[in-house]
């Protein structure tokens, strides 16, 4: 049987498509993400928690408190429009309710087997009169379910009768019941009796439906749709509209309450459709209700709660009429807590704690994580962008141009908007389409809020300005929605989050962040609406490609540095948001280095961090990983916030790190932006043009229309490298750097920063194991088969420089050879090579026919499957 297993699962691989051959949008996206937690993390944030909780018990001698998670997830897919056009408001609203249909949907299925499980009768007295609450109100609930199951039947059956296939005219509605139709089939009626006994059958008498003129109407002509519909009022409200308009009524015989309205419906669907309600077959017959467990009734009053709250959501997801009573669905975490908080509740009172314990305990736990959107989406756009939206709405209003406004008459400008009371932006405005997307996006934010999203991210961010124009646009669009709708936004501001990237931007982050907080508005709304606490993120990969993975590395830290220092100074608490990618060029590697090499100070018991591309899959994508994964973050940040790492043991370190970073930026600049053959040589020697070809995202590879380096995806950059195994972006300039220290004499200064100085022993170990995985033969086929003779040069030039960096590397670390410290990561890579390097010798000679023949298909396809084997056995990629 294991051996049929295995073939079936070998056959389904070998006839699945290698290849994606369409372009995911950023749903799919999305969709891709929320799989990752169904199959998961869902399962494994219980297992987390309780091992969290376990492990404080033993230490501490308290658990983890059940409703506390030290762990929350968010998400870019769908939110990230930073130079993807395809992100569009439309598409952050979708996402965000698919989100929430998903949470909605997992959180169904454990009430269901928690219903199954929680059979007891004994509970205490709060859950008992919560029971018999949901029981006294039941019997309406039930004729409603079977009213609305009659309108889908009627409908059903009239919309798609065949008849109107036939395009044949309808049959008129009667207008009244037909005579003895009240009557059981099995006897024939005579006032002298019957020889079977007459049989009670549940009946309303009704009388004939009449016009407004009082004329009664033997026939009128009504489509099959306007049919279900009138049935459908009929049932709900007792009213039904003619084709023409006119009202018509119903009117039972004598007068009724509305529980005894209800009963008739309920009596009225069941004797016209022949069967019982779906929902009544699933509840127990009200002889045996007193015998029901109380849990039961709870848990099956959260259920249906849950249900109405998915339909609910599939109605906005579909953008159709939605009217549901607010009592009937969950809008908050603390609405579907209340009930399931109850229940453990009494069951530790009644002794059953070990049961409370079990599957209750991990279904709040995860309703603790993951809320009612499973991640919240953070929102990301240019700063750029925000800038033209407000030229836009200044000339509008004759007030001049925005962005020609030096820095202080912006900031004079924003503060004055953002006191006053009245919307900015005219309902009338006519802007351009890219201006109008952004208007729209933030207008989507305040309808959905920060119940459903995170964080607005601003890339490119540069000035205190940058972070009052999107609190501006913010608050405008919520003035706007509030108004239209007659009542406040349903969830708070989204914080706002100032994204420093580049080297230029890093160094005045620190200033930036004093600016803002020396602001009276904008510090009184962080306290009020924030808790007193800021956001701010570092980005690894625009930094990395800017100046080199050095360079980046020092300036980072740096500029968290100065950040910590900033709020610190004002009283405001600070979250650092590490923008890391998946390659060390991108500020990758093992998350417990990384964060034990942060600043100290810098992880004062809070820590953001993304994790992009196949990393997701990598360290999420099983239950057992995902755990592991979540542990290490954990311990991390506890151990930075209570030991954290030592800083520089004297200022001298720190100007060994600025000469090194100095010489380091100048060699790589100097090769990547002022050489004029190197943009040439980098298009030749990597796949990096054909890298388009792949279907592996929605975001275009290039941020702008433009060919330079300054404008390409620091992930396509480093993707293209990592495929000709060169890696040049984690190494170029370090050897060059630390070299020219070296040869200063200060070659066991370095050696003493390794060992004692946390921050540079990580930054090294991280270039020495990117160099493991760099193969010095491997690169040179590449130049030797598709470079151009007259630039080849350069590519020999940057393999001597390779085995510079790799040299001077060894001498820091004091290893004899490389990756000596990890001797499992060498194994891996070594096992790797059998499959990597015929990869790699078939890559070339594809890529070299393939710039022959431009439209081979069979060439592109064979081209984008070493790609993703390369990709695979190089791991972290981009």
């Amino acid at each position: 049987m294991l051996i049929e297993d295995l073939m079936r699962e070998i056959t389904s691989i070998w006839q699945t498509d290698e290849l994606r051959r369409h372009k995911p949008t950023p749903v799919d996206e999305a969709r891709a993400g929320l799989n990752i937690v169904e199959q998961s993390l869902w399962k494994a944030i219980p297992h987390y928690l309780r091992r969290v909780s376990n492990a404080l018990k033993k230490h501490t001698g308290k658990p983890l408190p059940l409703t506390c998670t030290p762990i929350k997830f968010g998400s870019w897919m769908g939110g990230d429009r930073d130079g993807n056009p395809n992100v569009t408001a439309k598409v952050t609203r979708d996402v965000s309710l698919l989100s929430r249909w998903m949470a909605i949907d997992l959180y169904i299925r454990e009430v269901d087997s928690l219903r199954f499980e929680l059979s007891m009768n004994q509970c205490n007295d709060r859950l008992s009169r919560l029971a018999h609450e949901i029981l006294e109100k039941g019997v309406g609930c039930l004729a409603e379910t079977s009213s609305e199951d009659l309108h889908e039947s009627r409908n059903q059956s009239l919309s798609r009768s065949q008849f109107k296939l036939h395009g044949q005219q309808a049959p008129s509605l009667p207008t009244q019941l037909p005579a003895r139709a009240d009557l059981p089939a099995c006897t024939d009626y005579n006032d002298g009796g019957s020889q079977y006994p007459k049989l009670e059958f549940p009946r309303t008498d009704y009388m004939p439906l009449s016009r407004q003129d009082g004329q009664g109407s033997s026939s009128s002509e009504i489509s099959s749709k306007d049919s279900s519909e009138n049935l459908r009022k009929l049932l709900a409200n007792g009213s039904v509209s003619n084709s023409n308009g006119s009202q018509s009524a119903v009117t039972p015989r004598g007068s009724f309450s509305s529980g005894q309205l209800l009963a008739q419906r309920k009596l009225f669907a069941e004797s016209q459709i022949g069967r019982s309600s779906f929902h009544k077959l699933l509840e127990p017959s009200s002889s045996l209700r007193p015998g029901i467990a109380p849990y039961r009734i709870v848990l099956g009053d959260v259920k249906e709660k849950l249900m109405k709250t998915r339909r609910r959501l599939e109605l906005l997801l579909e953008d159709l009429p939605c009217e549901y009573d607010p009592w009937d669905y969950y809008e908050t975490t603390d609405q579907l807590l209340e009930p399931l908080l109850l229940c453990y509740e009494s069951l530790q009172s009644c002794g059953a704690g070990i049961l409370a314990d079990g599957r209750l305990a991990d279904l709040i736990r995860r309703v603790v994580a993951f809320g009612m959107v499973l991640m919240k989406l953070d929102l990301r756009q240019e700063s750029g962008r925000h800038a033209e939206t407000l030229d836009a709405i200044t000339r509008y209003l004759d007030m001049g141009t925005y962005s020609e406004w030096d820095e202080e008459k912006k900031l004079e400008f924003l503060t004055k908007e953002l006191k006053g009371k009245r919307p900015l932006v005219p309902p009338t405005i006519e802007v351009a389409p890219d201006v109008k997307e952004v208007l729209d996006t933030f207008r989507v934010a305040a309808e959905l809020g920060s119940d459903s999203l995170g964080a607005y991210v601003i890339s490119m961010a540069s000035n205190a300005s940058d972070v009052l124009a999107v609190e501006l646009l913010q608050k405008d669009a919520r003035l706007a929605v509030s108004g239209e709708l007659g009542r406040p936004c349903p969830g708070g501001t989204l914080r706002v989050v100032p994204l420093f990237e580049t080297v230029k931007d890093l160094r005045g982050a620190g200033s930036v962040i004093r600016k803002l907080l020396s602001i009276d508005w904008y510090r009184e709304h962080i306290i009020k609406n924030h808790n007193g606490h800021q956001e701010v993120m570092v980005g690894y990969s625009d930094s990395g490609k800017d100046a080199g993975r050095f360079t980046a590395a020092w300036e980072l830290y740096k500029a968290q540095e100065d950040v910590v220092a900033a709020c610190n100074e004002f009283g405001i608490k600070v979250t650092l948001f590490h923008g890391r990618g998946g390659s060390i060029g991108r500020g990758g590697g093992p998350t417990y280095l990384a964060i034990q090499s942060q600043p100290p100070g810098s992880v004062m018991g809070t820590l953001r961090s993304t994790e992009q591309g196949e990393m997701v899959q990598a360290k999420f994508g099983l239950p057992q990983t995902a755990i592991r994964q979540l542990e290490i973050y954990t311990t991390a940040v506890l151990l930075a916030t209570l030991r954290p790492p030592q800083p520089p043991r004297e200022q001298k370190w720190c100007n060994l790190m600025e000469e090194i970073s100095k010489i380091s930026c100048q060699n790589y600049r100097s090769t990547v932006y002022e050489n004029p053959d190197f943009l040439a040589y980098f298009h030749e020697a990597t796949p990096q043009a054909e890298l388009g070809f792949l279907n592996i995202g929605s975001r275009p590879t290039r941020r702008k229309a433009s060919t330079g380096i300054g404008h390409l995806r620091a992930i396509p950059w480093v993707f293209a490298w990592t495929q000709t195994r060169f890696v040049l972006p984690a190494w170029l300039g370090v050897g060059a750097g630390l070299k020219g220290v070296c040869e200063k004499g200060h070659t066991e200064d370095l050696k003493a920063m390794y060992k004692e100085w946390p921050f540079f022993q990580s930054t090294i170990d991280l270039i020495e194991m990117v160099l493991g995985k760099a193969d010095f033969p491997i690169a040179k086929h590449y130049d030797e088969v598709l470079v151009s003779e007259s630039r080849r040069e350069l590519g020999a030039e940057l393999r001597r420089e390779l085995m510079m960096t790799e040299k001077y590397v060894l001498v820091v670390s004091g290893h004899e050879k490389l990756s000596e410290n990890n001797r499992s990561l060498r194994r891996l890579i070594e096992s790797r090579l059998p499959y990597l390097n015929p990869m790699n010798m078939l890559q070339v000679e594809v890529l070299r026919r393939l710039r022959c023949d431009d439209d081979n298909k069979q060439l592109r396809d064979a081209l984008q499957i070493t790609i993703n084997g390369i990709a695979a056995g190089m791991r972290n990629t981009g």
